[in-house]
């Protein structure tokens, strides 16, 4: 088959302990996972089924990479977030087999022109300009599941330069990581090669040009994003 353009490059992420690479196929998230993280965004976390945005697999941002800062805003976020990527795909997963779906746990950063998005959120216009602009979803390294031990009782945090700003279990989402997939899988078709944004705890926050953010998630590499 021949193309009139050249086809696009696959995005992928590193493999801990691999020169393989994992090809992305899609990018979901999940807004407001954690309870605190929801009141301080002015919501109540008990009477929110969970609900799901989209970035673009081509803006992903590996372990180390810079960040230029996005035009159009001047509030540009942190958002620190587990992230799961899919090796078995599927629609109507019971959360009870969800995990079986799941290859491998990486640390992410969900980063937002914050700005934009209240702008979009009082007109009741969708986020995408907000959420999913260049390099928005960084990802660090990816551990393949075989590998990760009781993550469901690590903790996550961020901190800007050295500075924690956000400190939380992983426990305290509101949607564990097997609801999150039961409930996204009866929306799409879920195939191998997407990943899930968890969600972010609270303290997020502004970053500026020139500093460094860090996400650690008990039992998986940092992602370190300097911000130029």
């Amino acid at each position: 088959m021949a193309y009139v353009l050249p086809p696009a490059s696959t995005p992928s992420l590193p493999i801990a302990g691999s020169a393989d690479r994992f090809a992305v196929r899609r990018i979901y998230c999940v807004g407001r996972n954690y309870a605190e993280h929801a009141r301080e965004m002015g919501h109540d976390p008990d009477r929110e089924p969970p609900f799901f945005f989209s970035k673009p697999a081509d803006a992903l941002l590996t372990d180390g990479g810079s960040l230029p800062y996005p035009p159009m805003t001047d509030d540009l976020h942190f958002e620190a977030e587990l992230v799961v990527a899919l090796g078995l795909g599927g629609a109507n997963i019971p959360a009870a087999d969800a995990l079986t779906h799941v290859w491998g746990y990486a640390a992410g950063n969900d980063f937002t022109r914050r700005d934009l998005q209240a702008a979009a959120k009082k007109l009741g216009r969708p986020w995408d300009m907000a959420k999913g602009f260049d390099h928005s979803a960084a990802c660090g390294v990816l551990v393949p599941v075989a590998q990760v031990v009781n993550l469901a009782q690590g903790n996550i945090r961020l901190s800007v330069d050295g500075e924690l700003r956000q400190d939380a279990g992983l426990a305290d989402m509101i949607w564990p990581v097997t609801e999150i997939i039961a409930a996204l899988s009866r929306m799409v078709t879920l195939a191998p090669g997407d990943l899930i944004y968890t969600g972010t705890p609270a303290g997020v926050g502004r970053v500026q040009r020139g500093q460094v953010v860090k996400v650690e998630i008990d039992g998986l590499p940092a992602l370190v994003t300097p911000v130029i």
